[in-house]
């Protein structure tokens, strides 16, 4: 089968070496300064550089042209200095702010500002000096190291494969020197640990990046399968005939309008064989292409509705770095992807669907389509033995509405669940805040027809689509995070370029790996 999603094969070279910044051939040394008591530190080794270049860094400190704040970058060129045996042909003074203030998510932040700055000066061999003397008192070597490259490969992201030329600069190696070669084996250690979270996030991204001509369910599903076959997972893949076998008539539902056939994806990775009850689902919508169906979205911003897929997205490209990473937890991974288009044969508001769990569905509105699908996923992972779920959406306007675009809320029937997602967000820089499950917005998906109705009005929509999936949740672990915010950016912000966020991957990730 010719498949139209192509992996990336170009990833950015990151590493650690154990050699003398002044013998080390480099078209940019990077070196940091931090603060505290709001005076700037120079390390001892920033200081002998100091001295080849006549005490230019100190002089523009006290000039307080250089000032240590955060984020803060200072060129310096540095030419004809090779008598002196010193060879970088520039130096960058990196700011880090406040040490006592110093996080993973200001490493983060700082380390996406400095990759895209030196893309703009198209600097091909980039090295960072690495100090004991000055990271470590707040974030230790291990998670500044794992931040720091999470935020060069995320910042470095860009999606320009449709572009006829690629105006922006490539950076072709980026090296951390240490002095102690014994640090070199955990630098490395980190940077791979943060390559495998970061690139399943620019995974995720390229997913929904994707046009929806180039990203079929089929797509999507051959996407699963190539990471299973490389990592070990095991896969299965669903056509209709399987899922109308098992009685997904809430799934079939959406598919109808389609000409594309829809696949229901079933990833699984055994960390913990002997126990397989120690278990984790992380289901994921997978709407390929969102039209509204019969109930028509509106034509402005439509195009964007080629990333309703980005819960499936997610999980999947999560499952890429858990595969890798091997908690020891069996993680599996459901995304039902179809397509959701008006047609002859579409569904229509009004019709009465029957669940995978055997409830009927009041279709009142053909656009609110990613719970009916998210129904017959859940119910399939409780039907084999799910002892958490923890399903990942696109789900409502709403949640924009509720919590702006950098706030993912989550709802669920487990607080010890939940508060470990967040926790996981926490550490990521993916925000995500708890929103209540109130049996007053519960009645407004009363349907007089069927035992429920796929929409609830206008008043809490993000609400009432949680509790909508929670009916089909019941008697498991259970929590659910509404990423239609989040999920796509209009501008550049912090470790994000505008597009697809990849939003919440790394928290997948960091959620297995410590659950």
């Amino acid at each position: 089968m010719y498949i139209n999603f192509k992996f990336r094969s170009n990833f950015l070279n990151i590493q650690a070496q154990s050699s003398d910044p002044f013998a080390t051939r480099s078209d940019l040394l990077v070196l940091m300064l931090s603060k505290r008591d709001k005076k700037v530190k120079i390390s001892p080794l920033t200081k002998k550089i100091d001295k080849v270049l006549d005490g230019l860094i100190a002089s523009l400190i006290s000039n307080s042209d250089i000032t240590g704040d955060e984020g803060e970058m200072s060129l310096i060129y540095t030419p004809n200095l090779s008598e002196k045996n010193f060879y970088p042909k520039k130096i960058m003074i990196l700011g880090l702010g406040d040490i006592n203030l110093l996080s993973t998510n200001k490493v983060r932040k700082i380390s996406a500002s400095l990759i895209k700055k030196i893309k703009s000066l198209k600097v091909k061999k980039v090295h960072l000096l690495n100090e004991n003397s000055i990271l470590y008192k707040k974030v230790n070597r291990e998670k500044f190291c794992q931040s720091f490259t999470e935020g060069l490969i995320l910042g470095n992201y860009n999606f320009n494969k449709y572009k006829e030329k690629n105006s922006s600069g490539s950076v072709e190696k980026f090296t951390f020197l240490d002095l102690d070669n014994e640090n070199k084996k955990t630098i490395n250690r980190y940077i791979k640990v943060g390559s495998i979270y970061a690139n399943a996030e620019i995974l995720a991204r390229d997913l929904v990046n994707e046009p929806g001509n180039m990203l079929s369910p089929s797509d999507l599903a051959q996407v699963a399968v190539k990471i299973s076959e490389k990592h070990g997972c095991k896969i299965r893949v669903l056509d209709y005939k399987d899922v109308k076998k098992l009685g997904m008539g809430a799934f079939i539902g959406v598919a109808k309008g389609s000409e594309r056939p829809l696949k229901f994806i079933h990833m699984s990775f055994e960390g913990d064989k002997g126990s397989p009850e120690n278990n984790i689902w992380l289901i994921g919508k997978g709407i390929t292409f969102d039209s509204g169906g019969i109930s028509l979205k509106p034509g402005f911003g439509m195009g964007k509705m080629k990333g309703d897929m980005g819960g499936g997205a997610a999980v999947i490209a999560a499952m890429e770095a858990i595969s890798q990473l091997k908690p020891k937890i069996n993680v599996n991974v459901v995304c039902a992807a179809t397509d959701n288009m008006p047609s002859g044969n579409a569904q229509m508001p009004g019709d009465i669907v029957k669940a995978y769990n055997g409830l009927t569905i009041e279709v009142d509105n053909t656009d609110a389509e990613g719970r009916l699908t998210l129904a017959d996923a859940i119910g399939y992972a409780k039907d084999k033995g799910a002892s958490k779920i923890l399903d990942i959406a696109t789900l409502t306007g709403a949640a924009r509405i509720a919590m702006g675009d950098g706030v993912s809320p989550i709802f669920g029937n487990d607080e010890n669940l939940i508060n470990t997602v967040i926790n996981a967000g926490n550490i990521t820089g993916e925000m995500i805040w708890q929103l209540p499950l109130d049996n007053v917005t519960k009645k407004q998906n009363f349907s007089m027809v069927a035992d429920i109705k796929n929409t609830g009005g206008r008043g809490g929509g993000s609400t009432t689509a949680a509790h909508f999936i929670s009916k089909f949740a019941e008697g498991v672990s259970w929590a659910h995070i509404d990423i239609a915010a989040t999920s796509m950016l209009d501008t550049d912000r912090d470790w994000y370029v505008a597009g697809a966020t990849g939003v919440p991957t790394r928290t997948l990730i960091e959620f297995c790996i410590n659950l």
